[in-house]
């Protein structure tokens, strides 16, 4: 889907209906615009519901003020002119009230976005504006001190958030990112301490690039291929429903035969991603004319080495990555449909995933499935794209069953002679 593309009405009710659908703002908070080129301001409406937002509702306001449209333009839109008056680098603005975000923002407390290396990436710097009247020009001028320091994220104290960026997508995807930082700390808070990346470690992050592969023209098809770019993109996209992916983070791949894979591109849209986008791997080579996910080799090695191994995951959600990024160890011996699918959990050291690729390949015999990797992902392998996919699963909603048990109680393990009759009636060994 070619985002810039879009109508700016079409693209404010597209955005508004994630923020809203999963939870990030409420029926009447949250406000959005663009500003086209022509000098337009394209904004969400004051008093109407946002979870049921037509283009018809967005209102378009002239660069000398004349209002076009059937509502009044949100009450926050000076601030948003001020922004666009004084960051003429801005395309869009975002502001919503997502839930970990207003947390911090009552505290008066920043999220740490040095949790995994993304999140510094994308959103950078994060400030605070000092409190101001809603809808008020004294808000708008506090946030404009921030915005005027090079900040493009900056939370509001007692309120939310403010995201700019070039276009809405990109505001969207820095507010989606720095909410699951938010949601992670708060996880991370409730059951130890959470570790932040050292500077040291945010260089080795940087290592993490594109792979130099040669390309080849595809000849065709085959029919079990375009069966698997489908199913893929249909777990993808129930992948993001269930936030088990984010917008731009969440790599899955497919194996085809010995020597080939489909595996995601590169910095695309989760939610939209569609089979042509895909990408195949054949014989160390990559489709032409595509960037398939930086640890396309990490993938690579653990089919050459594991012929059991079908399919592979790479995530984020934020549950499991709560053991990610504290000391305390995930152990799934909760239930017994946990351990049978998950078994024992290794964890390794930060950039070992990227840094050691074929050593990390090896941990992946079939009594060790998945492997955490600390303040970066979970890996996921299966014999088939919905073995992996119902792991990953699995591991999220045991995670969450963890975090939630230790806030009522000691966590009582399946013992050591339920594991063994688990593995005699199961034959996991």
């Amino acid at each position: 889907m070619k985002f810039e593309l879009l109508h700016p009405a079409e693209q404010i009710v597209m955005i508004m209906e994630r923020i809203y659908g999963y939870g990030m703002t409420t029926t009447s908070g949250g406000n959005l615009s663009i500003k086209d080129e022509n000098g337009d301001v394209w904004i969400t409406p004051a008093g109407i519901d946002k979870g049921s937002l037509t283009t018809k509702d967005i209102v378009q306001v002239k660069p000398d003020g004349t209002i076009i449209g059937k509502h009044k333009p949100s009450s926050e839109l000076p601030f948003h002119l001020s922004t666009y008056k004084q960051r003429p680098d801005v395309g869009a603005v975002l502001h919503a009230h997502s839930p970990a975000l207003v947390s911090f923002s009552i505290v008066r407390k920043i999220p740490d976005t040095r949790l995994i290396p993304d999140v510094n990436l994308i959103c950078g710097e994060v400030g605070m504006a000092e409190y101001g009247l809603p809808g008020s020009d004294e808000l708008g001028e506090k946030i404009a001190k921030v915005l005027r320091q090079g900040i493009n994220t900056v939370l509001l104290e007692n309120h939310g958030a403010v995201v700019v960026g070039k276009d809405l997508f990109q505001a969207f995807m820095a507010f989606e990112t720095l909410d699951f930082s938010a949601r992670l700390e708060i996880n991370a808070r409730r059951i130890g301490n959470p570790v932040s990346l050292t500077p040291r470690y945010v260089e080795i992050s940087k290592q993490k690039r594109h792979v130099e592969m040669e390309e080849f023209v595809p000849k065709g098809y085959s029919s079990y291929e375009r069966l698997v770019r489908k199913e893929m993109c249909d777990l993808i996209h129930r992948a993001y429903n269930q936030r088990l992916f984010t917008s731009t983070q969440g790599t899955f791949s497919t194996r085809l035969d010995e020597n080939s894979f489909v595996i995601t591109p590169y910095n695309v849209d989760r939610k939209y991603i569609d089979v042509d986008q895909l990408v195949r791997i054949e014989n160390g080579r990559k489709e032409a004319g595509k960037t398939p996910s930086r640890s396309v080799l990490l993938h690579k090695y653990i089919y050459e080495k594991h012929p059991h191994v079908n399919s592979i995951i790479i995530a984020h959600p934020f549950n499991i990555m709560t053991f990610a990024v504290t000391d305390v160890p995930f152990d799934s011996r909760t239930i017994p449909e946990s351990y049978i699918l998950l078994r024992d959990i290794p964890k390794i050291p930060f950039g070992s995933s990227f840094m050691q690729p074929a050593m990390v390949a090896d941990l992946f015999v079939p009594q060790t499935p998945i492997v955490l990797v600390e303040n970066d992902c979970v890996i996921v392998t299966g014999n088939s794209l919905l073995n992996a996919y119902d792991r990953l699963e699995v591991a999220e909603f045991s995670a969450k069953a963890l975090i939630a048990a230790k806030s009522i109680g000691n966590v009582v393990e399946i013992n050591d002679q339920q594991i063994d009759d688990l593995k005699k009636a199961f034959h996991l060994d």
